[in-house]
């Protein structure tokens, strides 16, 4: 059985992933990277993709992260 990844991504406002190092703020350290600062954050399962809507703030999207995680542990069971 392969292995399950559900992690927590970064999103730009246009919903592309964030990949770019930020201030606490949630603004791009380099101004010149084009990047447009971190906007929400989305759960994503390697195995279903992204798992509800996309949340405002990270602390938001760990408990639907979990309990993504806690439904795959029950069906293997």
């Amino acid at each position: 059985m392969a292995r399950i990844k559900v992690s927590i991504d970064p999103l730009h406002p246009d919903c592309t992933v964030c990949t770019h190092a930020i201030k606490p703020s949630g603004k791009p350290r380099d101004p010149d990277s084009g990047c447009t600062g971190r906007r929400a954050y989305q759960v994503v399962c390697s195995e279903h993709g992204n798992v509800g809507k996309p949340h405002g703030l990270r602390v938001l999207a760990e408990p639907a992260q979990t309990a993504h995680r806690a439904e795959h542990r029950k069906t293997t069971a």
